[in-house]
């Protein structure tokens, strides 16, 4: 049903108001253009007919299940159970979106508390808040929430931190008037070394992904050590949220502010999103973190209870004092996280982040067996890079027509850099079998030879 509040003398009564006769001179003291320019889009179709044509553009895709899928860099192929479908969908979780009345919301608090309690836990962090976007946009939050906190305004970023997420931060920086500096890139090798170098007392954060855009993996205690010297803050950023079974949480290594993309966890992949931004930081930073935070409490009846807490945002009474424009969080996702999370346990956890990490080394066995191919990582998760003899995204082109999904060129994330032409950055989850990696293998070294 639609809902068109104003009436015809209401709207002659804004005209009116405004001082002319009708809503196209308005829209001509405006400075609207009359004629629109021409556009590509066909003249009117019947719906059948639009449902027909948009099945045929669907149908161009490749589907991440339909042969041998080794892509990553930041968004992953994983097994969710059917069901984590099945629950998401229960009236128990269909309560109000935006949890502001907590009388009726009680099914969403309850499922978002434990969701923070979860992803403290995972982080290894005293805190979390409800989510946010996407890993990307919690990590631009991140710099703005040190900046807060420092009373500072330079962000050191890895020269190894996902380009999109180094992207949202630049990006910021042009709107916040804040510097941003970052070191070089170092394929499949460690930069910190270059990064705590650059560390001073006007550096109000540095940020550090790992495993990092290459595969590779850090240990996070040096850097905190040297950022936390100068009164800076470390953020952590992970990707693959996944390796978080098998490998030291950051928090647990010294990160102030843990940033993470969860998608991994109860999401699968759909054409980019949505996502789901998993963000946690130290207890006494809680004032300044972005987003919501749910509470437990003891209603009047001396019930357990849950409420929105500490919601110093945009649109809230306080927003004077918000610490972000994040007003919302990425509701169901978050609780496809939270069920798949609870289904696997601790022991699930760790399971699957072994599995993953079995395959990737499968999979660099049997690469490093062609010739034409190098391995250039030092350590690594699910997740690594390779260096072809030949260009990487042709290789990748030539072994889409036989059905098979490489990889990531590093070309495609930095264009502009001739040196990063032949690295091919390859995942491997839980999901690739022992026939795919053969297929990989096979293909790719007819590729290489021809």
């Amino acid at each position: 049903m639609r809902y068109l509040p104003h009436t015809e003398s209401t709207r002659q009564a804004m005209l009116d108001t405004i001082g002319v006769a009708s809503i196209e001179d308005l829209f001509e003291q405006a400075g609207t253009p009359q004629e629109q320019p021409p556009t590509s889009l066909p003249p009117h179709k019947s719906e059948m007919e639009v449902e027909q044509h948009l099945s045929q553009l669907s149908g161009l895709n490749r589907a991440a299940g339909d042969g041998p899928f080794f892509v990553g860099c930041g968004a992953y192929r994983h097994h969710v159970p059917a069901s984590v479908d099945h629950l998401i969908q229960r009236s128990e979780f269909l309560t109000s979106y935006t949890p502001y009345q907590p009388e009726i919301s009680q099914g969403t608090l309850q499922y978002l508390f434990e969701f923070q309690t979860q992803v403290a836990n995972l982080l290894g962090s005293e805190i979390a808040n409800a989510s946010l976007y996407d890993g990307s946009t919690g990590c631009g939050e991140a710099v703005l929430m040190a900046h807060r906190i420092t009373r500072r305004k330079k962000a050191l970023l890895s020269g190894n931190l996902h380009p999109h997420y180094a992207s949202v931060v630049k990006t910021l920086s042009h709107m916040s008037s804040f510097q941003v500096d970052q070191s070089e890139v170092v394929a499949g090798q460690s930069a910190t070394d270059d990064l705590i170098a650059k560390i001073d007392d006007e550096t109000s954060c540095v940020v550090v992904q790992t495993p990092d855009v290459f595969g590779s993996l850090y240990d996070l205690k040096p850097i905190a050590e040297a950022a936390q010297a100068k009164g800076a803050l470390l953020i952590a950023v992970v990707t693959e949220v996944v390796s978080l079974g098998a490998v030291q949480a950051p928090g647990d290594m010294g990160a102030d502010i843990v940033i993470a993309e969860g998608q991994s966890i109860g999401n699968g992949l759909n054409f980019g999103g949505p996502y789901l931004g998993l963000f946690a930081c130290r207890q006494k930073y809680v004032r300044q973190m972005p987003g919501r935070v749910c509470g437990e409490t003891i209603d009047a009846d001396g019930k357990r209870g849950f409420v929105l807490t500490l919601s110093t945002r945009e649109q809230h009474i306080r927003r004077e004092k918000a610490t972000s424009n994040i007003c919302t969080n990425s509701g169901l996702c978050c609780l496809a996280f939270s069920i798949h999370m609870t289904l696997l346990g601790e022991r699930g956890m760790k399971k699957l982040a072994a599995l993953n990490h079995s395959k990737a080394v499968q999979l660099s066995k049997a690469l490093s067996n062609i010739d034409g191919v190098e391995i250039i990582n030092q350590s690594f998760f699910n997740e690594f890079t390779v260096r072809l003899k030949q260009s990487a995204e042709q290789t990748v082109e030539t072994l889409v027509k036989k059905n098979i999904l490489a990889g990531v060129p590093a070309s495609r994330l930095w264009p502009d850099r001739p040196d990063v032409e032949n690295l091919l950055i390859i995942a491997a989850t839980e999901t690739v079998s022992d026939d795919h990696i053969n297929e990989l293998c096979a293909e790719l070294k007819e590729a290489l030879n021809a």
